[in-house]
């Protein structure tokens, strides 16, 4: 396990907000992670602006594209020096290998470690009626087990999946393959889209190396003290 494996999901929209809650959080948990929205309304300068002030960043996109074009994402990620940073494997064997040595090759020239770069499995929310209506027959499992199986194979170090597949996936996946598990919830009421969920400590027993955690901690009344109380519950 890394020293500290919590990821806190910055999902808010106001660039105060994420300024202040990077200011309280970056200190006590392992990494920041921006999505969709705050990159839509903050875009590049957000990401430089946290990582000046020492947060490790993970860039959530999700690029999903052909493989030159996702390469070429990637590598503009990798100029602003994120940590962590995703793809879907379900744009290909092709697209996932573009985009590591795309990550390789921008790091070794500028002098940075490659970020790690993490494929998207299946996504959290969904069920297999969400897969069956996209037309795909496998179960679920079956369809995470052929996707971790691509991303192997295209080199990539890292993948993003339900926390309740990490069992299954650290009997099939290289031993230093990091696992990144959103769906984290606190014991305690739940209530949101997240479909596939676990605790913070039956994640990192199952064999979890990140935890991505949201709402239970950037929506805290003392968000700083939130962070900190899941991390002592690691213990």
């Amino acid at each position: 396990m890394v020293s500290n494996p919590i990821i806190v999901a910055m999902d808010v929209a106001e660039v105060d907000e994420a300024r202040r809650l990077s200011a309280e959080l970056a200190p006590v948990v392992g990494a920041i992670k921006i999505g969709k929205e705050l990159f839509v309304t903050s875009g590049p300068a957000i990401v430089r602006e946290l990582r000046a002030a020492g947060a490790n960043i993970f860039l959530d996109l999700k690029f999903h594209d052909i493989p030159n074009t996702v390469a070429k994402a990637v590598a503009a990620a990798v100029r602003l020096d994120v940590q962590m940073l995703t793809i879907h494997t379900s744009g290909g064997v092709d697209m996932m290998r573009a985009a590591e040595e795309a990550a390789q090759k921008e790091a070794s020239h500028l002098g940075l470690p490659a970020p790690l770069l993490l494929g998207v499995t299946v996504l959290t929310s969904m069920d297999e009626a969400n897969l069956r209506e996209l037309g795909i027959e496998r179960g679920l499992t079956d369809q995470v087990e052929h996707l971790a199986d691509l991303a192997v194979k295209a080199g990539l170090r890292g993948l993003v999946c339900s926390p309740l597949e990490v069992p299954m996936l650290r009997k099939r996946l290289p031993k230093d393959f990091a696992l990144v598990t959103p769906g984290i919830r606190p014991a305690g009421p739940g209530g949101d889209d997240q479909k596939r969920t676990m605790t913070p400590k039956e994640a990192i027993a199952a064999g979890s190396t990140w935890l991505v955690i949201g709402r239970p901690i950037y929506a805290a009344a003392n968000p700083k003290a939130a962070a900190q109380a899941i991390l002592a519950s690691l213990a």
